[in-house]
Parts: C-alpha cells; structure tokens; sequence
C-alpha cells in the first residue's frame, strides 16, 4: 500500500516576493498573487498544506481596470445592522483605501475555509512604493502579461 506525499510542514522554504501593481490589471494580478499565496507555483503543492510564499504588493493605488469598471464596479459592505448596507464604485474606494481593492479580488480567489484565511495573512498590501518588508529581502514576482490580450 502506498502512503500519500506530504511535504514537510517548515517555514525554511517560504520566500518573500514583491510586486509592483501600478498599471496592472486587478484580475490578472490579483490571480498570479493568489496562485503564489496557495503555492501552486511549486511542486510539492498539496491543497490542504500551507505550502505558498508571502506577498508584497505595492503601488495598490496605481492599479488599473478596463471597460467602464472604474465606474460601475461595485464594493458592498454591511455594518451588521438594519438598514446598514453601504456601497461605493472602484473609484470612490480606490481614492479612500487602495489597499482594499487588491485585498478584496485575492480573497475572493482563495479557498473560503481556514486554510484561506491563514493564506490570506500571508499578503501585504501598501498604496505607496514603500514597505516594512526589506529585511525579508523580498524577490521581485514578474506578474505574466498574455500576448495579444487588449488593454
């Protein structure tokens, strides 16, 4: 009878990559982001292990959409309570928080269990080109563009 694979459960091979989002596409990036987080970039991938690296995402403020999404897109959020509902465009919430907007779209990619939200503390997002993180000496993650996609 053969056993199942686990990788060994270790901090030591968790890497710190950082990517600049000015003037990327929020899904695109927000999909390389999320595939780095759950480490299916690697070859000891398991779905139920933590075996994905951190993220540093700066520039959330550059970020960019296509279409009319910059003024139909919608963020919804409720206090709890009756009548509580708030909504605001892309635009509105990428002036007040920018950070949000990318934290949004990589959470809503990751799997909605605990995993999923363990994963997703593993992601850092600042609007501006600064971070705390240079003692991790993070790499810098090429986000893939698709040849021929239109902008």
């Amino acid at each position: 009878m053969e056993k199942t694979y686990l990788p060994p459960h270790s901090n030591a091979d968790q890497k710190w990559f950082v990517v600049d989002a000015a003037d990327q596409r929020l899904g695109r990036l927000a999909t390389q982001i999320a595939m780095v987080l759950r480490g299916k970039n690697k070859p000891q991938y398991t779905p139920s292990i933590d075996t994905g690296d951190f993220v540093v995402v700066i520039n959330a403020d550059k970020v960019d959409v296509t279409g009319k999404k910059r003024e139909q897109k919608l963020y919804r959020r409720h206090s709890g309570r009756p009548g509580g509902m708030k909504v605001e465009t892309f635009d509105h919430l990428q002036n007040r928080l920018p950070e949000r907007i990318i934290e949004k779209a990589v959470k809503g990619m990751l799997p909605k269990t605990t995993l999923g939200r363990q994963l997703f503390t593993k992601l850092k997002v600042y609007a501006g080109p600064d971070h705390p993180h240079q003692s991790q000496q993070p790499e810098v993650l090429e986000i893939k563009t698709i040849p021929g996609a239109t902008h």
